[in-house]
């Protein structure tokens, strides 16, 4: 007899789950809906006092500061967006403590942009302060930091945050609940549209047309979500994406929502952290001798590789390198400014170290920093 998929679910011993906006305000999207948070917390807590690590990747900071500011809608500017999280984050982190409190369990805020967790020593941080509030019996309510993140250091959407915060923490499964019940193979509006049951490799999202945007008080949407399994399952963690009102289900091991299979093996945490938790503030355009040594040698990066330089950025950004077709090789945290680089281009290390100095003998991108795609 076949294992049952979804046992992965059941099974596993630290869970991460992510919850979204709509799913936890009104129907105008501006208050909290107690009785559907408290019925999200219900199935958490059971699981948590079962035995299992549950981690809460929570939306809703925005969407619960916009009624106090009285907003009608998730604000556009990026400063109102700061000011209606900062009021609304309180209120959401209240809600959970009040709620887990009625199950004995105490609830601790993490708060996280990306600029945090690219850089090595703030990941180390944030992986060292989530495990411990594990070990002290604590469920970790995680959110972006959107009441200080810029347009430059955020992660976008929390599914994202979530597929590598599964990562950060490693956890055996992750669980994206959405206002949507599974993923189907068409618009779930369409006629003749089908839940996709089980995704058991990239393959199988051949014939499904994804699209469809976040709600009106959230980023995401189904592109999201399915990226967000990607990368999570890219990982070696299988992810369940359902409805917030069949959680308690989904947590049971019952045949809802879209289940996807892990595809990969854990890479190295921050080489993940890498690829997908900060968008690029530049490009780097090299020749085809360096992408080959890249991705077949496992080399760094040299000045002599490199054709042109594109966008304005400094030393320790995160870059993409990409070939002259355009094809995108890998993302690394460069050594130099986008100031520095155009002189050291096609030149050896050798030259540049004679020229310029010992100090820029070095190389644009240590394959230590360096994430292929």
């Amino acid at each position: 007899m076949q294992p049952d998929p979804r046992d992965v679910i059941t099974s596993a011993r630290r869970l991460v789950v992510k919850v979204g906006s709509s799913s936890l305000t009104d129907g105008a999207g501006g208050v909290l809906d107690v009785a559907r948070l408290d019925a999200l917390v219900d199935a958490l807590a059971a699981r948590r006092t079962a035995g299992t690590h549950v981690v809460l990747v929570s939306s809703g900071a925005i969407a619960s500061g916009l009624s106090p500011l009285g907003l009608d809608r998730r604000p556009r500017d990026l400063a109102t967006q700061q000011a209606a999280a900062s009021v609304g984050q309180g209120a959401l982190v209240a809600a959970y403590t009040t709620a887990f409190g009625r199950h004995g369990l105490t609830v601790g805020q993490v708060l996280l942009t990306s600029d945090d967790l690219v850089r090595r020593q703030h990941y180390a941080n944030a992986r060292r302060a989530v495990g411990r509030l594990l070990r002290l019996g604590v469920v970790p309510v995680v959110n972006e930091n959107d009441a200080v993140a810029t347009d430059e250091i955020r992660f976008g959407d929390n599914d994202r945050l979530a597929a590598l915060v599964a990562h950060l923490v490693h956890a055996d499964a992750l669980v994206l609940l959405t206002d949507v019940d599974a993923l189907y193979d068409g618009p779930p509006s369409e006629p003749g549209s089908s839940r996709v049951a089980h995704v058991a490799s990239p393959a199988d999202l051949a014939h499904v047309r994804i699209g469809g945007v976040g709600s009106r008080v959230g980023t995401g949407g189904m592109v999201t979500k399915v990226e967000a399994a990607r990368i999570a399952t890219g990982a070696g963690i299988p992810t369940l994406l359902a409805s917030a009102p069949d959680v308690g289900r989904v947590l049971a091991g019952e045949d809802v929502g879209t289940l996807f299979s892990a595809v990969g093996a854990r890479p190295a945490s921050r080489m993940l952290w890498l690829a997908h938790a900060t968008d690029p503030a530049g490009r780097l355009v090299v020749d085809a001798g360096a992408a080959r040594a890249l991705t077949q040698r496992g080399a760094s990066l040299l000045p002599a590789g490199i054709v042109a330089v594109e966008g304005v950025f400094a030393e320790g950004a995160p870059v993409e390198i990409v070939s002259v077709d355009g094809t995108t090789v890998g993302r690394g945290l460069v050594a130099y400014g986008s100031d520095e680089l155009p002189r050291l281009l096609g030149r050896s290390t050798g030259w540049i170290g004679d020229v310029f100095g010992p100090r820029y003998a070095r190389e644009v991108v240590h394959r230590d920093h360096l994430a292929l795609l």
